[in-house]
């Protein structure tokens, strides 16, 4: 069996709940879209089913595949519904809705529903990416309690910013939601996991953790007492060495500089792990610190063994997780965590805790 495989400590994953939950002092709805973040949606929501408040997804497919795998607790859509085909059963399965522009306000006031729906009024307090402006969304909240459809109205907004701790946008946008809902009532949500780590005056009603949840702060060298959810890992295939002067795998780009011993991992782009990662991207092998050299391969990478003589093949390879932190390598491929958690694909997923 190929040994590439993506470990998920679903203890782990409780820990940071409770640590976001605890952080935020109120009530947290675990994000898990995107198949929790390539972590396994159902997985992870069972996993925290006893202790969290409820979930989060993106649309109603990601909904519908929490409520047949048993899911019982509150689901809100983050991009509220499509079309108006979609409301009857999203209220038949007792599911929330964001509400963030005029065409699904008027599918709410226009639809017939069996039963009420629960609402999440969206602001767009400088993202300028979803909601309703500050002007506009007194005139909103009123329309949706007029139609007669809606049971609760709670009223969120979503940060731009909040991963910048020294950049005042964040605070400003705190201000301009403050401002626009002072006459409304209903839960507040405001704190996604940027906030929930960085910035407690936007601490209300609802937290919204998302990648915390799976152990990578958002915030620039810090882990927030995080514990990683998810270690991605392979082991060594073949060994080989390389004189100085030769170049190793497409491209040529690395070329030795002194006998290099190259082990062949079983683990490529394919897989999730980026094409783009340069050559001294960290890795471990056996525990010890290690790193990538020449391009990533489809199905394969190469490591370098020299400073490792006891390492060979069938050698434990971790490209992130517990040993390695996954921001690193995000760092190093230009992007985020979040994108490199979301494309892990074709490995074996495990599940322990």
């Amino acid at each position: 069996m190929r040994p590439a495989r993506a470990l998920i400590d679903l203890a782990a994953l409780r820990h940071n709940y409770r640590l976001a939950r605890r952080r935020h002092g109120s009530r947290a709805l675990a994000v898990v879209k995107a198949n929790a973040y390539g972590h396994g949606a159902v997985r992870c929501a069972r996993a925290l089913a006893g202790e969290a408040d409820g979930f989060a997804v993106a649309f109603l497919e990601e909904a519908l595949e929490l409520r047949a795998a048993g899911i019982v607790g509150p689901i809100l859509l983050l991009e509220g519904v499509f079309e108006a085909a979609e409301l009857d059963e999203a209220a038949a399965h007792g599911l929330w809705l964001v509400v963030h522009h005029e065409a699904q306000l008027r599918m709410l006031e226009t639809t017939p529903l069996a039963a009420p729906i629960d609402v999440w009024l969206k602001l767009n307090t400088g993202m300028n990416r979803a909601g309703f402006l500050p002007d506009a969304v007194e005139a909103a909240w009123r329309r949706l309690r007029a139609c007669g459809k809606v049971g609760e109205i709670a009223l969120m907004t979503h940060f731009a910013r909040a991963d910048e701790p020294q950049v005042i946008a964040t605070a400003e946008q705190i201000a301009r939601f403050d401002a626009a809902t002072a006459r409304l009532p209903g839960a507040r949500s405001l704190a996604n996991s940027a906030a929930i780590l960085g910035w407690p005056q936007a601490r209300r009603d609802w937290a919204r953790p998302g990648i915390l949840l799976y152990g990578a702060s958002p915030l620039a060298d810090a882990d927030g007492g995080l514990q990683p959810v998810m270690t991605l890992e392979s082991a060594v295939m073949a060994v080989r060495e390389i004189a100085p002067g030769e170049a190793l795998g497409y491209g040529g780009r690395f070329v030795a500089e002194r006998p290099i011993r190259v082990g062949l991992v079983a683990l490529g782009y394919a897989d999730g792990y980026p094409r783009t990662l340069p050559d001294g991207t960290p890795v471990s092998i056996d525990g010890a610190p290690a790193r990538l050299i020449g391009r990533v391969s489809m199905d394969m990478l190469t490591v370098d063994l020299s400073a490792l003589p006891g390492a060979g093949i069938g050698s434990r390879v971790e490209l992130w997780g517990k040993e390695v932190a996954v921001n690193r390598v995000a760092q190093a491929a230009g992007t985020i965590a979040y994108e490199l958690l979301c494309n892990v694909k074709r490995v074996r997923f495990e599940y322990c805790g």
